[in-house]
């Protein structure tokens, strides 16, 4: 209680992408529709194939993950109800329209729409029109550090807080957690790494390159931008294999990875391969009906040349999104690494090797997005900006090995090869 009564500011952060359709009455007019739904694939591509330029724009290609392609599937396959749509909000900000009656959204989950022009930060007409919808059915637009709105009667009553109390614009999960990691700078780079994956580097202008389906959202912060390259399975990929293999835990077949094939010394050319696209990709090949697959298998295949593989293989994927978002024009000096995969020091090193970068981990970087929601908090009411330079503690640093790099440089040649037969056998 005495904690609760100390609260100054709500911060607030939450997954992108998503759509939740509102009518007149600021009711519910159909179940929110996620990141992770691919039903709009189709629509995806009318869009990228009718308006080819609008991607410059909104900092990305078309993709079934984001929330305008969802809209024209809407229009397309649930007209009565698109027809009653009065608003779309995202997940975060359906969470602030019920704490404070209000519709806004920030600047980096906007961008995460398609609606957005990225470059000037307001929304994009052209895009709305064609998905069916108007700049009146958008919410306001905020910078994420800046005050939204003051929590409501209603909600002031349900949780014991203030009336009134300010609720900052906040942000989508990615930027957010960058600000709570102190990757706030151009140059400032991270590598998510848990069910998905991705590589974000902070850059103080839109850098994207649409033809590599690398994206270039708005930061967190007023005018910085972030170029992303993003991967469909990550850590999931472990998961996966570990299952696949009847393995008692992932750390079981990490355990036995590091045992039979130390990551300090060279991968035979000739040991497996993996393609991580159990989900499709997205950086750089934007393909959501391509597949993963092993080759170079032998009879004395073991579990832990099949998990070395998929951590290799994700590696490798991270490296083709890490050279997509250099060619954009970001900047990737060195890369902390955050998400469940952050807990195996063998991936963390491995990571590093396949990337050629200084790779590290932080203390408490689970809580990236809970920090960086409360930082934004403050920032919101005038507090804390000593706070938003500060990062977070270094657990552990690890740089690349020169010992594995040509027998990496080799394996990467071989994954790389491997694409056209992943893209011949696809759905």
């Amino acid at each position: 209680p005495q904690a609760w009564a100390r609260v100054g500011c709500i911060g607030l952060s939450g997954q992108m992408h998503g759509a939740v359709l509102l009518g007149a009455a600021e009711q519910v007019l159909y179940p929110a529709i996620l990141w992770d739904d691919s039903r709009a694939v189709l629509q995806a591509s009318q869009l990228n194939n009718d308006f080819p330029e609008y991607a410059n724009v909104t900092g990305s290609l078309a993709m079934a993950g984001l929330t305008a392609p969802k809209l024209l599937w809407m229009q397309q396959h649930e007209p009565q109800v698109f027809a009653r749509i009065a608003s779309v909000l995202s997940p975060k900000d359906y969470l602030r329209l019920l704490l404070t009656g209000e519709q806004v959204s920030d600047m980096s989950d906007a961008a995460g729409t398609l609606w957005l022009d990225v470059a000037k930060r307001e929304w994009y007409a052209p895009m709305l029109h064609a998905t069916g919808l108007t700049i009146e059915q958008m919410p306001r637009l905020l910078e994420a550090d800046q005050p939204s709105a003051g929590l409501s009667a209603e909600a002031a009553d349900a949780l014991g807080l203030p009336l009134g109390l300010p609720v900052a614009a906040g942000g989508g999960d990615n930027p957010v957690s960058a600000v709570g990691i102190g990757a706030i700078n151009a140059g400032d780079a991270f590598v998510t790494l848990g069910t998905s994956a991705a590589i974000v580097a902070i850059t103080d202008h839109p850098a994207g390159n649409p033809g590599s389906a690398v994206h270039s959202f708005c930061h967190a912060l007023p005018q910085r931008w972030y170029t992303m390259g993003a991967m469909l399975a990550g850590a999931s990929c472990l998961r996966w294999v570990t299952r696949l293999l009847g393995q008692p835990s992932e750390q079981a077949l990490l355990d036995q990875v590091h045992a039979e094939l130390p990551v300090d010394q060279p991968v035979a050319v000739s040991s497996p391969l993996f393609l991580p696209y159990l989900a499709g990709e997205r950086t750089p090949h934007n393909d959501p009906l391509l597949r993963g697959g092993f080759m170079n298998l032998a009879h004395d295949c073991t579990p832990a040349m099949l998990g070395y593989a998929v951590l290799e293989g994700v590696g490798f994927g991270l490296l083709d999104a890490m050279n997509a978002t250099l060619s954009a024009g970001a900047t990737v000096n060195a890369c902390a690494l955050v998400g469940g995969g952050a807990r195996s020091e063998y991936w963390a090193q491995l990571l590093a090797n396949i990337l050629d970068r200084e790779v590290y981990t932080l203390q408490g970087s689970e809580l990236s997005a809970c920090i960086g929601a409360a930082k934004l908090g403050f920032l919101s009411i005038g507090e804390g900006a000593e706070w938003l330079k500060r990062g977070m503690a270094v657990k552990a640093r690890y740089q690349p090995m020169p010992a594995v790099q040509e027998a990496l440089s080799a394996r990467y040649g071989k994954f790389k090869g491997l694409l056209g037969a992943a893209q011949g056998l696809r759905g």
